[in-house]
């Protein structure tokens, strides 16, 4: 065997090729950046340079179709290409003392390659302002797209403000925490992320999605899409109502239709006369139209306490009218009316509790008025199995329920107030009833009035059907007074009619005869009582 063995390549023999493939990549990297450079210095001597002065305000001004003027600007070679604007002003109008839009730093950021095909990697804008004229206003804009396509937009604590007709109205504002838009262009959607802390209900909301492609000849074609979440909306600027509201949902469709749906979430809903916070859950289907910024609401179903009501409607502006009104339908055929009274009043307890059905219409008109003051109301309500939450109270019903049936003992478990049914107007804070009707055992009242939600004054006047003798119904002076006037009492093939009223306040109510009021005497006679199948299941629409 020979001695000899074969030797390992030595390290520098090992190295050179290694040091060759570095050197050449250096090599390559110091010719692209000469080559940019170069390509810098020669667009910017020949004139060519899609970045200079003049070029970027003639893109401005053809993509806002405004006159625009700059404070300084300032170009950037290396190392990216690019410029920085400051103090620009957009004058859609120079009629108009506040311009369009202002922006107090701009700066653009581009790439060498981009510079050949036309994109811009990002532009930030910082100290955005911009006023959107009245809706509905002659005002028009007439952009020509740009063949620059955008990477990413950034804006820094922007504001947006929406001006009224009315120039005495201070405009509403938006506040830009945070916006991001990707892909600007002409050529397909752009995609967006928004942070926004809108006034009405003040809150912040959050947002992303797809927009676009902008559809010049008819911007309510325009699509849009994304989800959305809203946080920390304080309901009492809406005067009468409170709570911190939440909403979480998804939108679709195009700028003069877009449906959304979604869920929102009220842990401490008040309605301030009554002083009872509640938590309120909706789930909801609705369209807005973004071009004139009206709601238009398909299903809204309301859950509190052991609540369920159903509305539809709309929050738009009337034919003439000033502001957004609110018209809502709504209907139920699972609530309690405790439940409902509790809302409105504040003591501890409802005055009554029961099974409720109801179909109503609201009208909220738009402004400062105390929400109970403006909201209007018409409807019906049927209330099946009612009892008075007040001992009083409901020892005077027990009391005229046995009388009415010429019994002594008021432990009746089946005083129970059937079949209360009637239609209710509401209008300035006045409940204003007709065709109220209800029974106990052996008694039928039929009545009208109103009830005041502001002062809780009670005025209700009708007659009142008893099974045997309306003497039955007191006892000691008052039995023998009544007893001595059934002759003048109208007479029915079985008990007396007799006019009625109630009085005084929701704390402290009244009950009696009124002989002599022609108020109670002109309400119908009441029926001859209610059927065990109308107690049972009380329809508001009869």
């Amino acid at each position: 065997m020979s001695s000899a063995t074969a030797q390992p390549p030595s390290s520098n023999s090992a190295a050179q090729p290694q040091a060759g493939r570095v050197l050449s990549q250096k090599t390559i990297l110091v010719i692209i950046l000469a080559s940019a450079v170069l390509l810098a210095i020669v667009l910017a001597t020949s004139g060519l340079w899609p970045l200079s002065r003049n070029s970027v305000l003639q893109d401005l001004r053809e993509a806002s179709d405004s006159q625009v003027q700059v404070r300084a600007f300032h170009r950037i070679y290396l190392p990216f290409p690019g410029c920085v604007l400051e103090g620009i002003v957009f004058n859609h109008d120079p009629r108009e003392p506040v311009p369009l839009l202002t922006i107090d730093k701009v700066t653009i950021r581009g790439s060498y390659l981009g510079l050949l095909t036309k994109r811009v990697n990002r532009i930030t804008a910082d100290g955005l302002h911009v006023t959107i004229p009245a809706f509905g206003s002659s005002k028009t804009f007439h952009t020509t797209p740009s063949k620059i396509t955008i990477s990413e937009i950034v804006v820094n604590n922007g504001v947006v403000l929406f001006d009224f007709h009315d120039p005495a109205k201070p405009p509403l504002r938006f506040d830009i925490h945070e916006a991001s838009l990707r892909n600007v262009g002409w050529s397909g959607p752009l995609s967006y992320r928004l942070n926004v802390h809108i006034p009405q209900p003040p809150g912040d909301v959050s947002a992303e999605g797809k927009f676009g492609v902008w559809n010049k000849n008819n911007p309510g074609d325009t699509p849009i899409s994304g989800d959305y979440a809203f946080e920390h909306a304080d309901l009492s600027v809406y005067h009468g109502i409170a709570g911190t509201l939440s909403s979480q949902g998804k939108f679709g469709g195009i700028l003069s239709h877009i449906d959304i749906s979604g869920k929102t979430d009220v842990p401490d809903f008040d309605v301030k006369s009554g002083g009872h916070p509640v938590r309120l859950t909706t789930d909801f289907t609705a369209y807005v139209d973004g071009v004139h910024g009206d709601t238009y609401l398909t299903r809204v179903d309301a859950d509190f306490w052991k609540t369920h009501i159903v509305a539809q409607g709309s929050v738009a502006k009337t034919k003439g009218g000033k502001g957004k009104t609110a018209l809502i339908e709504l209907r139920s055929e699972k609530a309690r009316i405790e439940n409902l009274l509790e809302l409105f009043v504040q003591a501890n307890r409802a005055p009554m509790s029961g099974s409720i059905t109801l179909q109503a219409n609201v009208e909220i008109p738009p402004g400062q008025e105390e929400f109970l003051k403006k909201i209007k109301l018409r409807g019906k309500f049927g209330v099946a199995g009612g009892t008075f939450s007040k001992s009083s109270t409901q020892e005077g019903v027990n009391k005229l329920s046995a009388g009415a049936r010429g019994e002594k003992d008021t432990s009746d478990p089946e005083t129970a107030v059937t079949d209360l049914k009637g239609q209710v107007s509401l209008e300035e804070g006045v409940g204003t009833f007709s065709d109220l009707s209800f029974g106990v055992p052996g008694a039928n009242a039929s009545m009208h009035g109103t009830y005041n939600l502001l002062n809780e004054k009670i005025d209700l006047r009708g007659q009142m059907q008893v099974q045997s003798k309306i003497s039955n119904t007191e006892s000691g002076t008052k039995a023998f007074l009544l007893k001595m006037m059934e002759p003048f009492f109208k007479k029915k093939k079985k008990g007396e009619i007799v006019p009625v009223r109630i009085s005084g306040t929701y704390g402290h109510p009244t009950f009696g005869l009124s002989l002599n009021d022609k108020n109670a005497q002109n309400v119908p006679d009441p029926e001859s009582g209610p059927t065990k199948k109308s107690a049972r299941n009380p329809n508001p629409k009869q």
